[in-house]
């Protein structure tokens, strides 16, 4: 019997990579509903493709162009996420970056079986609703991050109060390797270049900052119920160990693949009960590369001062993200440097008013929003 699937996101990294898993699969799914924001030729491609019951369309004006292009098909081309049309599903992958996939995530989580989490900011801003709707609705929550999917497999049956430290690698960046004195150069095609993952420009600019990394220590603070103080960042510039978990019996275990998302989306969606040897290109033929680890240098990276801020309040990420999305967004149209943006974070629990929308438990989409939206038209202001 077929299982039914839905992407929202299904023109980014992600939601490519999952749509490549279903070719290789085509009798396993049908598929509900697609999302995306304004790839014209793609949607085109993905709706005559794959034929989902709904396509959502974040902008206003391509989604004009494809409702007329398809008014004769029987799919339905919508602009706004409302939970009447989001159709019961037996997996929805969450993949929209940015805060803007978090209200499609919250409403997914009420209508699918199983949700593969590739949004951060649904769990680092919206936790305790996700949390809670998937309870309600029973809905099984599995990150598909390559590093949150590692830590997710690496601590089943062990018990949480045996993990002395779990181990977030990151790969350093384009910028690994820079003097202090060459960042000042850097421009956006610079940042673009990640040495070993293809990803999205946002993506790509947050990893050669670090931001991602402490994003995904908020996140797994939420995930997995983990202290801030029992998970680090160390540099492993290979990328092909995700994480690692040291136990107190002395016993450390960690999960080696290739870099290819295709890994932990393919294991998630079919939980591990298929081969994919053929669902994407290996380069490792057969041999273990050296692996190499290093502390994290706070002269290259210096938001790894923030780590433990991060999470130090309720609604501290959600001020985070919210500065994060507008700095990188600054840098990449070249308004501000790229130093500006750590220069930037690293003094946002400075502002007066900082605490006041910190300490607010968000209690819907709506309260989120509010703190989000205070950040993004305060925070980069005042520094």
């Amino acid at each position: 019997m077929k299982k039914t699937i839905s992407i929202l996101g299904s023109t980014g990294s992600i939601g490519l990579s999952s749509l490549s898993i279903i070719d290789k699969k085509k009798n396993f799914f049908d598929v509900n509903y697609l999302s995306a924001n304004k790839n014209y030729k793609l949607i085109c491609k993905q709706i005559l493709r794959y034929k989902p019951k709904v396509f959502f369309i974040n902008n206003n004006k391509i989604f004009k162009k494809i409702k007329k292009k398809f008014k004769n098909k029987k799919i339905k081309i919508l602009n706004n996420y409302d939970l009447k049309n989001f159709y019961k599903t037996d997996i929805t992958i969450s993949a929209i970056p940015g805060i803007a996939g978090l209200k499609p995530t919250l409403l997914a989580v009420k209508t699918s079986k199983k949700l593969l989490v590739a949004n951060k900011e649904s769990v680092i801003c919206g936790w305790n609703i996700l949390k809670l709707s998937a309870l309600k609705y029973n809905t099984k929550i599995i990150p598909v991050d390559s590093e949150h999917y590692s830590i997710f497999k690496l601590i089943n049956n062990e018990k949480l109060d045996q993990i002395k430290k779990i181990f977030i690698t990151a790969s350093g960046g384009p910028f690994l390797n820079f003097k202090k004195n060459q960042f000042k150069k850097i421009k956006p095609k610079d940042a673009l270049k990640h040495p070993k993952w293809k990803m999205g420009k946002k993506i790509s600019v947050d990893s050669a900052t670090l931001m991602n990394k402490i994003f995904e220590i908020a996140e797994a603070e939420k995930l997995f119920n983990i202290s801030n103080n029992k998970l680090e960042i160390i540099i492993h510039p290979e990328s092909l160990v995700h994480a690692i978990i040291e136990l107190k019996n002395g016993l450390k275990k960690f999960i080696y693949h290739e870099t290819s998302m295709i890994i932990p989306l393919a294991n998630a969606i079919f939980e591990n009960n298929l081969e994919i040897k053929n669902f994407y290109k290996t380069k490792f033929k057969n041999k273990i590369n050296t692996l190499n680890f290093k502390k994290v240098s706070n002269k290259i990276f210096p938001l790894i001062k923030i780590k433990t801020k991060i999470n130090e309040l309720p609604s501290s990420a959600i001020i985070y993200n919210a500065a994060n999305e507008i700095l990188v967004d600054q840098f990449l149209q070249k308004k501000i440097p790229f130093l500006g943006i750590s220069k930037t974070i690293m003094k946002i629990h400075r502002d007066s008013n900082y605490k006041k929308y910190a300490i607010k438990r968000p209690k819907n989409i709506n309260e989120i929003i509010k703190i989000d939206k205070w950040a993004r038209e305060n925070i980069i202001k005042k520094f």
